[in-house]
């Protein structure tokens, strides 16, 4: 496993054997959840997003952009009040905590056999970035980090998986070899297949968290089927980085945020 250039980070690795779709994590300096190493069987219920008015998914309608909605019509701002009242105990930034709630919700209309909820989300995106905040960038009321968040050249050096340019630099500023993009790590070529537009701005952008979180939770339920199901949950985050220390800590953090919710908010 190779080491990353800052901030104690490391990169986790790919497996060659996972093909084009699996992302580069970057482990972000981050407080310590309450650990078991083994980790529990099932996720703990956690406080919901409120669902009133929480409208689905739009992203087959803006898929080809015929819509231009302003910031000011972002839907994960729905979710606001829900976000607030966790969002300086968990650590987690208020716009992250409204593009996972709102991601989880949207999964629970279009595919609720997927069982998601958000912590899970959550801690993917604190594995992954710190939930935006990698590199000293701080994520702003849209869900956009300050600072483009990007991975080390995917370029075959110190076992790290080779992967050449497949976007002409379009996503991640590198001509030569591809780099995982955003605060949730998406490689180019899996951004292309997963690219959602999950807030109305009329792109789909892994640099915006709204959309990363719709994407990833996308992603996870069509690798998971079941993610309430224990095997298939650790399947399913697997294909997103093909590590099992990986998947343990995004285990961890998702129980965490689970538990904690419980006690920040009345359950819905």
């Amino acid at each position: 496993m190779a080491r990353g250039p800052s901030l104690g980070s490391a990169v986790a690795l790919a497996s060659a054997a996972l093909a084009a779709l699996v992302l580069v994590v970057w482990l972000a300096e981050r407080p310590s959840p309450n650990r078991s190493r083994t980790g529990p069987t099932h996720l703990p219920a956690a406080t919901a997003p409120p669902d009133e008015g929480v409208a689905p998914p739009a992203v087959r309608l803006l898929e080809a952009n015929t819509r231009d909605l302003t910031v000011a019509e972002r839907p994960q701002t729905q979710l606001t009040g829900w976000a607030e009242a966790m969002s300086t105990e968990l650590n987690i930034p208020r716009a992250a905590l409204e593009a996972y709630g709102y991601a989880a919700r949207a999964t629970e209309v279009s595919r609720p056999e997927c069982n998601l909820n958000w912590p899970v989300l959550a801690g993917v995106g604190a594995v992954e970035s710190g939930h935006g905040r990698f590199g000293g960038a701080e994520l702003d009321e849209t869900a956009r980090p300050s600072i483009p968040i990007r991975g080390i050249p995917l370029d075959g050096a110190d076992g790290v998986r080779r992967i050449d340019d497949t976007d002409s630099g379009r996503l991640d500023g590198d001509e030569v070899f591809d780099r995982a993009v955003g605060p949730l790590q998406f490689i180019p070529e899996t951004w292309n297949e997963w690219a959602v537009d999950a807030d109305g701005d009329g792109f789909a952008d892994p640099d915006d968290l709204d959309d990363a979180a719709l994407a990833a939770a996308h992603y996870l339920c069509d690798s998971a089927g079941d993610l309430e199901d224990p095997d298939s949950f650790w399947d399913g985050v697997l294909t997103y980085n093909a590590s099992r220390s990986y998947v343990q800590e995004v285990l961890d953090f998702a129980d965490h945020y689970g538990k904690s919710s419980r006690s920040l908010q009345p359950e819905n």
